[in-house]
């Protein structure tokens, strides 16, 4: 009968400090845990003004490093919200500062590579309580008057009231003031990207589906084909500024053309969740906010909670909507006839009150005429086709869209 053999005093003293050691470790780890997980940090959220106690985890998950450029937006109160649907006791279950309970409302903001005027103008709403998303875009060209007070006096357009900062504060500032002044859209947080940085994010999550009934050429030697492709990121930034052939409408045959993008992009969101799961999503935020491909006054936290929200609305609750109005020409101060005047997108005011009051404003009380700082360039009205050119994200995925686009390439 064979015997064990008894262990060495060595390899026993061995084994012993090596359990010693794996239980130390495993104490060590265990404790630093539970200390970055304890509510010990007192922080201050900047628009609320209040305090709790959060963990270290969550203190740097709460971090907002790229708000530093910008700044923070100015906290405001909204004296017209409607009692009848905001109670005091009313709350939509969002864990975020919201200026007004039921709605989260982002400026979302595409740059030029001057990185001086934004191009791209989305109003982006989430009406919690509706689980609906709607979107108005504001043409860059939109009129703002000619006395400098929004926008640099020479052009008068909507995309250079960063430019001009009008507002004492910071650029970003002086758009959403010129948005809550005009549309009475409060606004809870914004998003500023380069048309650059377009290219990075795309190729970052593998490209964006898309299909297209005819070829687009952009340049002689930059065309996306006609039928399925896949947008590398210099694609996707040649799709969102293409304006070449739409003759007619130009910018605004662009901003129409860009709600196929949208549908696109939201539609590659979905997708990544579903098939690669929400880890492999929160990944490709943190890439990108760490990457400053946006900037924003949102922490990643923020932006993790905004994009599990969008991931609930289905795209056929994603409502696209035009900023009502029609093409005109506006001779500067101190014009010079030597010179074509600018071209302007002068809004229709009555229509853009009432569609900001029923898709934009769900929780306040009606905007009348005179509670607008909104200027019209053109009274005698020629063209009302756009008034309402809306669509629906899941329409336009589907080749279904109701607003004409796509429709002039080479």
């Amino acid at each position: 009968m064979k015997t064990k053999k008894k262990k060495s005093g060595k390899a026993s003293k061995l084994t012993n400090a090596l359990v010693q050691t794996a239980s130390v470790s495993v104490t060590v780890f265990s404790i630093i845990m539970l200390v970055l997980n304890m509510p010990i940090v007192a922080y201050t959220d900047t628009k609320t003004k209040e305090t709790e106690n959060i963990s270290i985890v969550s203190f740097f998950k709460r971090a907002k490093p790229l708000v530093s450029i910008e700044g923070e937006l100015s906290s405001i109160t909204v004296s017209d919200i409607n009692p009848d649907l905001v109670t005091p006791d009313f709350s939509d279950g969002l864990d975020l500062p919201q200026i007004i309970e039921g709605q989260y409302t982002v400026l979302f903001l595409g740059f030029d590579e001057e990185s001086l005027n934004h191009d791209v103008n989305w109003i982006v709403q989430f009406d919690i309580a509706k689980a609906t998303l709607n979107i108005l875009q504001i043409p860059r060209d939109t009129f703002m008057g000619a006395d400098g007070t929004y926008a640099v006096s020479a052009t008068g357009k909507f995309n250079s009231v960063y430019r001009q900062n009008s507002s004492g504060g910071s650029p970003i500032q002086s758009v959403v003031n010129a948005v809550q002044d005009n549309f009475g859209i409060p606004i809870d947080a914004y998003i500023t990207t380069n048309c650059f940085d377009i290219v990075d994010m795309v190729d970052l999550v593998g490209g964006i589906p898309i299909t297209l009934d005819q070829q687009m050429m952009y340049e002689a030697d930059k065309i996306i084909p006609a039928g399925y492709s896949v947008l590398s990121g210099e694609q996707a930034e040649w799709f969102v500024r293409y304006r070449r052939t739409f003759s007619d409408e130009g910018d605004i045959g662009r901003v129409k053309n860009q709600r196929k993008f949208l549908a696109a992009a939201m539609s590659k969101m979905l997708n990544i969740i579903e098939e690669e799961g929400r880890l492999k999503f929160y990944s490709y935020l943190k890439e990108i906010y760490e990457n400053k491909y946006i900037l924003t006054d949102m922490s990643i936290e923020d932006i993790s909670k905004v994009a599990d929200l969008a991931s609930t609305i289905d795209m056929s609750n994603v409502n696209v909507y035009l900023l009502p109005g029609e093409g005109a020409d506006y001779y500067p101060p101190n014009y010079n006839p030597s010179e074509p005047p600018q071209s302007v997108w002068s809004v229709h005011k009555q229509a853009a009150l009432d569609m900001i009051n029923e898709h934009f404003r769900p929780y306040q009380l009606d905007m009348g005429l005179y509670n607008s700082a909104i200027m019209e360039l053109v009274t005698d009205y020629l063209n009302v086709s756009n008034d309402n050119a809306s669509d629906n994200l899941e329409d336009i995925q589907n080749g279904d869209e109701k607003t004409e686009m796509l429709d002039d390439y080479n």
